[in-house]
């Protein structure tokens, strides 16, 4: 017997051991199953789940349980990624708690001096210390993982860093140089100051500031007249290199060819012609500093300009400069050429300006654009066979959007910074002699070999101290895993992998990238599909920080509504086409109901005697709301299986809550009650055999979105006894669609829905029983009333019905189903001329309020200046205004008014 009360917490302990010690996660590549295979976006391996895992891993698992049922080869590839600068930040972090540094080059200068009693670690001593972290907190994630339910293999757990994955890490790398896809090269990356490394786009964050726009004036050479120019960073003006101005621009045109003295420096700069400057902003006139502004940079290539770096690595003036302000921190020199430049009378004006400034995610610091040598790939000669297939359909897209966003950023992408100033990660296999020659090499006693050949003799050789950036291993993941550059027969099976599934914000750094080495290194795409969900936010749409205090904590809602909840949750969220997932506890909440509900429903069935006969067939049943049963069983089965074909998860959802609630809980139940407890009734028998088997199939159409509940349910109900796990059983066989049966009590579920509605819409007291009567009914209508005369008084609480009455009375709400119309008289228990009056207000008050709407959706400058997610709320508010509007217009329609 199942207990009175559903807990989740205590279930889910209990059954995920179970699934993993049987063996149930794991694939079969021996197997002559057919394969479907996922690879998992590796988590930080230091990590801990946030909700962009929670979604993300629960959609993954939902494929990887239903393909497993539908008969496939499952591989759901598990493992971790080193996460450079995250993890050796953590750890440097941990160190300096105990008063530990690192030795690396400017660490005291970095820290105000030396320090005697600090203790600083080599490289190696501190990787050590990274290793001990990683045993430490590496299995956070995963065991996170196992909480919410994700069925991976994870006998085969790999991490990036582990021996498998670098050695590929190396052979692609020394590959890729030999190829000429890899060199050296300067130019600007985004720098953090404090963490001392080159940076991905995706670790930068945008935050908005408050901030100042100064307009200077430059002299122009040989002349009274001054150019002006409108800064947002005054201390850059040291490294500036010319003037941009619009050719077509009146105000300033006339001076293109011409130069300005630089002033505190008093170089020579020449003013150039760009359509990077735009008339409309600042003064028409930018300065152009190419080594610290990306845009500067371009513009510089165009026009073969210097490009001076002013900063050293700590962002401190450096000796590019005058020497007056040499050595300040970039702040402090602002503060100074501002000074200077005012006592000049050089400052025109300045504004209050609010302005975007990049900050380094980690490091906490603005970024700074800055010139450096680094390693770069070339993206745009990898980019091209990806690009191709993506063209040809090797590989599709969920939704189609995501193709022309992949090739936007495809078609102009840049070469790639993969080195990073760090020791956490795979080091680059570059060694340089003596005159800096650079020999690149699966192992150094290789590198020493070339070096030997190339100079006669034994030399001494430095190792490149930079390692890769992340995305670069990550990049390989799809066949790295499965045991590349080894032709194994995981390798031969799996690859290309089945779908990718992740989210928008990581197509180019990641997926973008794992086409061009999959391409390039397996000669065939990645993966066959990618799907794309939206990022999940705050029921607002804001994205989720902790600055902003809105970020919660996947494993809090699990432990107060349990996984399957959360689960279910993240599904019904996840339609292709939205760009954010508006996220509220409140809807776990609900999930959690509906488990309840499955729970309670289940054991209503137990406590009736349901139970399912060992030689039940569904083609024998004879009753009609029975076969109308299994003909609603074989849509939901339909259309819950097309849905997970089609990506649409959250639709799969929305019909398995349809299904459960709406039609088993809300219908059948509610239907065959007093057949179950009635102790003489013919049909007993049958239905107790259906309701058995509908619960049985329903467990398997439910169990990829909530494994944990369907588990226990499938166990306690007695099938793991005769069929073993549901978590290893067969996706249901469909069963038939009855036609008559499905008219007959679509009629009936029709006309007691349309009665409820109009009782609550009318706000007719829910104790008051009305009378019904049924106007031009025909014969199998009369028929249909009389047969479900008990169902219909019970469910739409009505008391006598007329089956051929011939006038609809005064004082009546109207019912239209078919070819009959239903009148309720309610004028004893309602004052119909009030309700008209009420429903008119309340009807005019939605049309203004749509109208209201409908004027700030039709204003272009509001479309252009209000953030995404305050137009998606808009446009949200405008659905739902018109929804009950229609609602409460066909509420008057059946008052006749």
């Amino acid at each position: 017997m199942l207990d009175k009360t559903y807990d989740p917490a205590e279930i889910e302990a209990r059954r995920y051991p179970e699934w993993e010690q049987s063996g149930a996660f794991k694939a079969h590549p021996e197997g002559a199953k057919p394969p479907y295979c996922i690879v998992i976006p590796p988590p930080n391996v230091t990590g801990s789940l946030h909700m962009g895992h929670a979604l993300d891993n629960t959609l993954q698992d939902i494929l990887i349980r239903w393909r497993r049922m539908k008969g496939d080869d499952v591989l759901w590839q598990p493992g971790t990624d080193h996460a450079g600068i995250a993890t050796q930040m953590v750890v440097v972090r941990n160190l300096e708690q105990e008063g530990i540094g690192l030795a690396v080059e400017g660490a005291d200068e970095r820290n105000g001096g030396a320090d005697g009693n600090r203790k600083l670690l080599s490289r190696d001593e501190f990787l050590a210390k990274v290793w001990e972290w990683k045993a430490y907190s590496g299995g956070t994630i995963t065991g996170q993982l196992r909480r919410l339910g994700a069925s991976c293999d994870w006998s085969r757990e790999r991490f990036t860093m582990d021996d498998g994955l670098s050695r590929a890490v190396l052979k692609v790398f020394v590959d890729l140089y030999r190829q000429g896809l890899i060199y050296k090269d300067n130019r600007l990356v985004n720098w953090d100051p404090k963490m001392l490394t080159a940076i991905s786009d995706l670790e930068v964050e945008s935050r908005e500031v408050k901030g100042h726009l100064w307009y200077f004036r430059y002299p122009i050479e040989g002349s009274d007249e001054h150019i002006v120019v409108a800064t947002t960073r005054p201390e850059t003006m040291l490294g500036d290199t010319a003037i941009a101005v619009h050719s077509d621009d009146p105000k300033w045109k006339h001076l293109i060819g011409k130069h300005a003295l630089l002033p505190l420096v008093g170089r020579r700069i020449p003013i150039v012609g760009d359509d990077y400057s735009d008339p409309e902003k600042g003064s028409g006139a930018v300065k152009i500093t190419p080594a610290h502004d990306f845009n500067d940079f371009e513009v510089g290539r165009r026009h073969k300009l210097e490009a001076i770096s002013i900063f050293d690595k700590f962002a401190r003036v450096n000796e590019n400069a005058p020497e007056k302000y040499r050595g300040l921190d970039r702040y402090d020199a602002r503060k100074r050429v501002v000074a200077d430049l005012e006592a000049l009378d050089l400052v025109e004006k300045i504004e209050p300006h609010t302005h975007t400034v990049p900050y380094g995610d980690r490091g906490g610091v603005p970024v700074e654009p800055f010139l450096t040598e680094q390693w770069y790939a070339d993206a745009k000669k990898l980019a091209e066979a990806p690009i191709a297939a993506a063209r040809d359909g090797r590989v599709t897209f969920v939704p189609e959007r995501g193709r022309e966003e992949f090739f936007r950023w495809m078609e102009k992408t840049e070469p790639w910074c993969i080195s990073r100033q760090l020791w956490w990660g795979h080091q680059i296999p570059a060694w340089y002699g003596p005159d800096r020659k650079i020999f690149v090499a699966l192992s150094e006693g290789e590198a020493r070999a070339e070096a030997r050949k190339h100079y006669g003799k034994d030399v001494p050789l430095e190792r490149d101290p930079d390692v890769l950036d992340t995305w670069f291993s990550s990049a390989l993941w799809p066949f790295s895993t499965l045991g590349w550059p080894d032709e194994t027969i995981a390798l031969q099976k799996y690859y290309p992998t089945s779908v990718l599934v992740t989210g928008w914000d990581i197509l180019f750094f990641w997926v973008a990238r794992m086409m061009m080495m999959g391409m390039h290194f397996m000669n065939e795409v990645p993966f066959r599909t990618v799907y794309l969900h939206g990022l999940v936010t705050d029921e607002k749409g804001q994205k989720m920080s902790k600055s902003k205090g809105n970020v919660t904590d996947p494993l809090d809602l699990i432990d107060k509504y349990g996984a399957d909840a959360l689960r279910f949750t993240m599904a019904s969220l996840a339609a292709a086409s939205a760009g954010r997932l508006k996220f509220t506890p409140a809807r776990v909440e609900g999930s959690r109901n509906f488990a309840t509900k499955l729970w309670n429903a289940t054991r209503f069935a137990e406590m009736n005697g349901v139970a399912l006969p060992q030689d039940f067939d569904p083609s024998t049943v004879e009753h009609t709301v029975n076969k109308w049963m299994l003909g609603e069983l074989a849509r939901a089965n339909a259309a819950i299986d097309k849905a997970l074909t089609d990506f649409r998860l959250n639709d799969a959802a929305n019909a398995l809550y349809e299904f459960i609630w709406g039609v088993i809980c809300d219908w059948y139940v509610e239907l065959t009650k007093p057949i179950l407890q009635e102790p003489d009734a013919p049909e007993k028998n049958e239905t107790r055999a259906v309701t058995a088997f509908v619960l049985r199939e329903t467990l398997k159409l439910l169990h990829p979105v909530m494994p944990f509940i369907t588990e226990e349910l499938w166990d306690k109900l007695g099938h793991r006894a005769m069929h073993g796990m549901l978590i290893s059983q067969p996706w249901p066989a469909p069963t038939s669609v009855d036609a008559a049966a499905d008219a007959e009590i679509g009629w009936l579920v029709t006309l007691i829905s349309d009665i409820r509605s109009a009782r609550a819409e009318l706000h007719v007291p829910p104790g008051a029983k009305l009378k019904l009567l049924a106007v031009g009914a025909s014969e199998t209508t009369r028929g249909r009333l009389d047969t479900h005369r008990a169902a219909i008084e019970r469910l739409a609480r009505i008391e006598g019905i007329e089956a051929a009455a011939t006038t609809i009375p005064k004082a009546s709400l109207q019912v239209v189903v078919g070819e009959t119309a239903f009148a309720l008289p309610v004028g004893e228990v309602i004052d119909l001329r009030a309700e008209v009056v009420r429903l008119q207000k309340e009807i005019k008050k939605l049309t203004d309020e749509i109208a209201k709407i409908d004027s700030k959706l039709g204003n272009a400058a509001f479309i252009a200046r209000a953030p995404e997610e305050v137009v998606e709320e808009q446009r949200e508010r405008r659905a739902q205004a018109e929804q009950t509007r229609e609602r409460l217009c066909m509420a008057l329609r059946r008052l006749g008014a």
